[in-house]
């Protein structure tokens, strides 16, 4: 690994929208991904910079330390990494017994999916959960407590 402060961290990305970093000491690094390493918990926290070859080139203790076109970069591209609509809300549910297809509200529209069981409802913390449907696809509930009361009695009959 290669030990950077977040000052000499130099991304750029190449003619084909491929990360690159350069190294103080010249060395550049093509299509470098990012990881956070908490992604739920402490999303700004913890982001590692990782080579083809899988291995780290350098760490970010936080993103908001990062200059801002760096921070915007790097956002962007986790960005277009993941893929966890947050639900603000359910509409309806199919039935109370699984499968069952669910048409909820998400901060990217709304959209339909099928819940295999309630094992695929986890908790995450004492205020989230993670849904996922029968693609794999990662649905996320930050806060229980800010979901309407219709929302939070359907989810009732599925915990």
């Amino acid at each position: 690994m290669t030990a950077m402060t977040t000052a000499s961290l130099q991304l750029t990305r190449d003619p084909h929208g491929r990360l690159r970093l350069t190294a103080l000491d010249g060395g550049v690094h093509e299509g470098v991904v990012p990881v956070r390493a908490f992604p739920l918990a402490a999303p700004m926290e913890g982001i590692a910079l990782m080579g083809t070859d899988g291995r780290e080139l350098a760490w970010i203790d936080r993103l908001d330390d990062l200059p801002e076109a760096t921070r915007e970069l790097l956002e962007a591209e986790l960005a277009s990494r993941e893929f966890m609509p947050e639900i603000h809300r359910l509409r309806q549910v199919s039935t109370f017994a699984t499968p069952s297809t669910w048409t909820v509200e998400t901060d990217r529209g709304e959209t339909r999916f099928i819940l295999k069981g309630e094992e695929d409802i986890r908790r995450l913390g004492t205020t989230g959960l993670l849904i996922s449907d029968r693609h794999g696809v990662q649905y996320l509930i930050r806060d229980l407590s800010r979901l309407d009361r219709i929302s939070r009695r359907l989810l009732d009959r599925f915990m």
